[in-house]
This record gives C-alpha cells, structure tokens and sequence, in this order.
C-alpha cells in the first residue's frame, strides 16, 4: 500500500535536537498565543475530517463511522486544550507567615515523548500532543510502524497552522526507535498507551533513565448483567461494545457476566446479534465489523478460541476461518459468543483483543464483582440493570478505573481522565484533562519576602 521510514536511533536523536532547539523560545512564548496554533488545527481536522478518517480505514482496517468517531474523540481533546490559559494556572497565598507570600507555578518539562498503538491511529496521538505543547514543551511522536499514515496526514495540517519548527516532530519504527526515545536524556517525560508487557518495559526502563511516565496498558473489561436489565438495549450496547473496531479497543467488553435469570436470555440475544453482523472492509457500505490488524493477529485470536473451546468452553457463534468475498487474503476474524466460560481459566485471564465475547455465569453480584476483582486488570467495567441501589453498590466497589453503568464503552469526556487501575496502568496522572496538565507541567514553588527596611535602601 505504502512504504514508511523504519526509524534509526539517528533518527531519532535529529528529532529529539531539533525539539531540544526549538523548547527555550516555545516555553516563552505565552499560554494565550500557544493556543492560537490549536484553535488553526482544530479548524483544519474540522476541514479534513472525512480525508482522515478514511486513511484510517485503509490502514487499519475499522468502518468508516469508526474512524470517523475517533478522529472527534481526538478533536475534543484538542478543544479542552485550547484552555490551557485557565488550565495550566497556579495558585498562592499571602501571609503564609508575617509579611512572606507562597505561590505555585506550572512550568513546562521540556522535551516530551509519546508512543502511540495501532487501533486509534488519530485519536491517542492527540490524547496527548495537544495538551504537551500547550503547556509549552516540545514533543517527538512515534505512532504505531502498522499505522504510520494517519499522523503523516494529520502533522502535515499541523506544519498549515504556522508552529514553529521543531515544536513537534514525528519518527517512525519499531523497538529501535522506541528504544531510543527512552534512553536519551534529553526526553523528561513518556506517554505510552499498548499492551500491559510493552507498557511494564517501557514503565521499567524509561523510570530507570529519571523521566517521568505515564503508561496505559491492556484491559479484560467486564460487563455485568443483571435480571433486570432492559434485554433489547442491552444486548444491542453489549455487542457493539464487544464487536466495534474488531474488538481492537482497549475498552471493549471481553466477558459479559450474567447474574441469575439474566442466563436465559442474554447468551441467545447476544448471538443473534452477532451473528447477523456484516464482516467486510470498513469502507463498504453496510459492513459492521472489519479485519483484525495483521495476519498474526488473526491466528492468535482463533488460537485462543480454540483454546476456549477446549476448557469447556460452548462455541455458540463461531468467527473462525471467515471468509469475505473478493477479499479472501483479509485478515477477517467473525464475532464469536464462547459460552460457559469458567471464571478461573486461563482464557478468562487472557487479553485476546480481537471479535470474541466470553460468556461466564454467576449467581449475584457480589459472585459478579468477585470474579472481576480477581482479574489482575483494572482498565473498566460495566453494569446493565434498572436497580439503583446494585449500580451504586457496583461503580462504589468494582476496583476498576473507568466504571459504566447502562453504557458499554465508558470512554471519558476529553475533560476527564481516561483512567485505568492496576494491570491496565503504570504511573499516577493519566491521559486527558487536568491529568494531562499536570503531567506536562513541573510545579514550582516560589516563597518571597520583602522587609520594609530593605526597599527603603533603593
């Protein structure tokens, strides 16, 4: 389709100097007219916003309504951003003691790195961007070597607004490149979203060198079913959640939980449903669900159903070995309903990131919320019921850091953190929002006293 540089460690470190060179006049440049620059970007997205979303499509492989809901996800972190003026504000107090003033500033780190995945191709890298250079450092970006085209596009609108150069920067590659942004001391802090493996490593090895990191890992969500749970709406917002992007997202529902009577209804919904999905390339008409990113991840993903199926595992909807005419080499993977699963296999445990919903049975929620709780991921959960009072036990004690109640993706607002516990992060402030501010920004503590008899010398 296309040829993207592999990214050498020369690479790289051209990019670090230039952000290095271009950080002492970007920081001095005020909060207000920084975010000039983002209002021109958020305008240009708005202008080439199906144009983006389509490259989207064709390099990783969602509909077209997918990519386009992504790229707004990305745009409204843009806009939250754009308030940094009050965002990125301190605080103070006079007379901390007799005639001695106390102030905090936010001041910028410097040079900011971000490593990005392959299934939002627009939407992560500006989970982030926006909110590094807003507060006045200087950023190097490597997006995902499966999808390097979307950020191509987007930086190219970014060079329209008018940025000085060097303020962003863009390298491409794999481990080399990664590699390279943590070792050089010149980078103060590291944005990682990918799997919990990746993202333990770069925790480890970028903490190592003295930078500060924030690293969003993988995720096994959860959803609750209660008896009293709406069966249409539910069975509709539980597949989409499951199904969307291929399963490829870091909050789609992986097991759904039935509780008592919600077993004889919800299994034989949730696989009508999916198997009336259309599976196809996300630019066709009508097509619901498009291919897994790469051929290897297609064989993981049917090699981990086979697994399901060998536990005990019922396979009521079966994605394996699809096919889809005229695209037959497509790494095409059917929604699948593994039903029965036992809460204490491994699959249960297991992060397959692909079309397939696990199906496990508990007898009340307390069983339910045990058996997340187990789970040694933490990024979200979910509960369908008309009870207040079990939504309110639910979100009160689930331990997970992003907790829908009737919602199957509870994916925050850009004006709150996208949070995640446990497996599913490694560090304190997360992507988003105010996190975001303080993340990119030192706090500096300035504590000033000025006796009478001095200012009577001049």
């Amino acid at each position: 389709m296309a040829q993207s540089p592999a990214g050498s460690v020369a690479d790289v470190t051209a990019a670090i100097d230039q952000a290095s060179a271009a950080f002492p006049d970007w920081r001095a440049v005020p909060p207000a007219e920084r975010v000039q620059y983002l209002f021109k970007l958020k305008a240009l997205l708005e202008e080439h916003f199906d144009e983006i979303a389509r490259i989207t499509v064709t390099e990783n492989g969602k509909t077209l309504g997918e990519a386009r809901g992504e790229l707004r996800r990305g745009i409204e972190n843009v806009e939250v951003a754009c308030g940094i003026p009050t965002l990125m504000q301190g605080y103070n107090l006079e007379d901390v003691a007799r005639g001695i003033d106390e102030s905090m500033f936010r001041q910028p780190l410097g040079v900011a790195a971000v490593i990005t995945p392959f299934n939002f191709p627009s939407m992560i890298p500006l989970w982030f961007l926006p909110y590094a250079i807003a507060c006045g450092n200087t950023l190097v970006l490597k997006p995902s070597e499966r999808v390097p085209f979307s950020m191509v596009r987007v930086f190219e609108l970014i060079e329209q607004t008018g940025l000085p150069k060097g303020v962003v920067n863009l390298v491409n590659g794999g481990k080399t490149a990664v590699d390279a942004l943590l070792d050089h001391p010149a980078v103060q802090a590291v944005s990682f979203v990918g799997s919990t493996p990746v993202a333990k490593y770069i925790y480890a090895r970028a903490s190592a060198n003295g930078k500060r990191v924030q690293c969003q890992g993988g995720a096994k969500n959860h959803v609750v079913i209660m008896p009293d749970a709406d069966p249409e709406t539910t069975t509709q917002i539980v597949g989409d959640s499951a199904y969307g992007c291929a399963g490829q997202r870091c909050l789609a529902v992986s097991v759904a939980v039935t509780v008592g009577d919600a077993r004889r209804w919800f299994p034989k919904s949730i696989s009508e449903m999916a198997a009336s999905l259309k599976v196809g390339p996300g630019l066709e008409d009508g097509v619901q669900m498009g291919p897994v990113i790469t051929p290897a991840s297609r064989d993981r993903i049917e090699s981990l159903i086979a697994k399901g199926a060998s536990e005990g595992a019922s396979v009521a909807i079966e994605g394996r070995d699809r096919k889809v005419a005229g695209f037959e080499k497509g790494h095409f993977v059917g929604p699948t309903v593994l039903d029965g699963v036992s809460a204490a296999s491994e699959l249960a445990e297991t992060e397959i990131f692909g079309p397939v919903l696990s199906l496990i049975h508990a007898a009340d929620i307390d069983d339910a919320m045990a058996i997340i709780a187990r789970n040694s991921y933490g990024n979200a959960a979910s509960i369908f019921t008309s009870s207040g009072a079990a939504a309110r036990k639910f979100r009160n004690q689930i331990p997970t850091g992003n907790v829908g109640v009737n919602i199957g993706v509870a994916a925050p607002m850009a004006y709150f953190p996208f949070s995640g516990w446990k497996g599913s992060f490694f560090g304190v402030l997360h992507a988003q929002g105010r996190d975001a501010v303080e993340f990119y920004t030192g706090e500096k503590v300035v504590i000033e006293r000025w006796p009478k008899e001095w200012s009577r010398r001049f």
